[in-house]
């Protein structure tokens, strides 16, 4: 009996003495209505929003209220296309052979707290050494800061083709590497390379469909899988409910990657309009990373910033993007927000905002494409992307309406993730 008083009594203190937390939110957007409204407050309980009620409410004695009442209040933003685990620089392409899987580490838990910082709670990370998999378990477990992670972790390429990871080396360090390495040349490749991604602890599945730009590598757009090692590779992601991605610059490769039943065609740089019609046909979403683009197009211009193999590429892709992600939303293609972060400095993810709305595209249409549309691909639109009862309490903030002033996204100024405030610059 005296326990049974005990407990109850325990149960009381801590109910009386649980800390809610209220946001005084000058204006909020609605990201599932696509419209702004004004004077709300956001009761947060543990990681979880409680309520969104009008006007500024009063808290509890013991609770919490932060004051955003000068502020645009958002859902904590998503970007579709990161590499977390590294930083283009002049000595990337030494770096691999250089760099131990703890300096790997060590950097990655800088850019996963830059990119957080800039507002981006959740990233879907499409490609590393396989740290990725380890730093979205460190940020889960508390013991780094960084935003939710999915993550391919590594790579499924074929040989020589963009993401073989012993590209651009000497012929004693080429070796076979096969579907465990991330290397796949058959459909029976492609089954065991998703299955070793899954045994790994990987998310999503991404696979390089054509050539790229920053690979060791001539061609940057040549189809480098067949249809029937995409199918392959597909229907196993399927299987394990893992959402599929390919880079793709060349045409022939994404339409090869689309009719095999690829979820995102990330870049697309050249895509034709009967690729577009494959995609609006498919569902397929199209991840512009016109942020990519523009830097590898001006760091090209530098001598030695990259080897002299990929300044060609470079500088034919990197104008191309805005132009393509402009026809393609014309023309009605789904969009889902991406930038390549890594290929440019982890932070400025908010730039690529101003890219799309250059090319024709709303500001709120992109914003949503970062919240609602990017929570749904991730089948977390019940978590995740919206400012609701029950969803996660991952919210940002910026100083002036993005949808009047989209480039007020490039400075976040509030930042909470999962309830907890990483940021107030207020």
């Amino acid at each position: 009996m005296k326990k049974l008083l005990f407990l109850l009594a325990l149960t009381s203190f801590l109910s009386l003495n649980a800390q809610d937390t209220y946001l005084h939110c000058g204006k909020i957007i609605d990201t599932e209505s696509g419209t702004v409204l004004s004077e709300k407050t956001i009761i947060i309980s543990g990681n979880k929003i409680k309520s969104v009620v009008d006007g500024y409410a009063k808290a509890k004695r013991n609770d919490i209220t932060i004051d955003l009442k000068d502020k645009t209040v958002l859902p904590g933003l998503i970007d579709l296309h990161v590499h977390i685990e590294s930083e283009t620089n002049p000595r990337s392409f030494v770096g691999k052979y250089t760099d131990n899987e703890a300096d790997v580490a060590f950097q990655s838990t800088v850019y996963a707290k830059r990119t957080l910082m800039a507002g981006f709670t959740t990233v879907r990370d499409l490609g590393g050494t396989g740290v990725n998999i380890a730093l979205r378990k460190a940020i889960d477990a508390g013991k780094v800061d960084g935003p939710r992670i999915f993550t391919a972790g590594k790579i499924i390429a074929s040989t020589g083709g963009h993401g073989d990871p012993t590209n651009g080396g000497k012929a004693a360090l080429l070796g076979d590497p096969g579907p465990k390495e991330g290397v796949v040349n058959s459909p029976e490749d492609g089954r065991k390379a998703v299955r070793q991604r899954y045994k790994e602890g990987s998310d999503v599945i991404k696979i390089t469909a054509t050539g790229g730009v920053l690979s060791v590598a001539k061609n940057g757009s040549n189809s480098q899988f067949t249809i029937e090692e995409i199918k392959s590779i597909v229907d196993t992601a399927n299987d394990y409910g893992m959402l599929t991605a390919a880079h793709a610059h060349g045409d022939d490769g994404m339409q090869r990657a689309v009719v095999a039943g690829i979820k995102t065609i990330e870049h697309g740089t050249f895509m034709s309009e009967k690729t577009m019609d494959l995609m609006k046909q498919h569902d397929t979403y199209m991840v512009p990373t016109i942020s990519a683009g523009k830097y590898v197009a001006e760091k090209a211009k530098i001598k030695g910033f990259y080897p002299d193999i990929i300044v060609p590429k470079a500088l034919e892709v990197g104008p191309q993007l805005q132009g393509t992600f402009e026809k393609a939303y014309r023309r009605g293609v789904p969009i889902a927000f991406g930038t390549d972060a890594g290929v440019f400095p982890h932070g400025e993810n908010g730039k690529e905002f101003g890219y799309m709305v250059e090319a024709g595209m709303p500001a709120i249409k992109a914003i949503q494409s970062a919240t609602v549309t990017n929570a749904k691909l991730l089948s977390s639109e019940n978590e995740l992307g919206q400012l609701k009862e029950g969803f996660f309490a991952d919210i940002v903030a910026v100083d002036d309406d993005p949808t009047k002033n989209v480039r007020t996204l490039e400075k976040v100024v509030f930042v909470m993730k999962n309830g907890k405030v990483y940021k107030n610059e207020n």
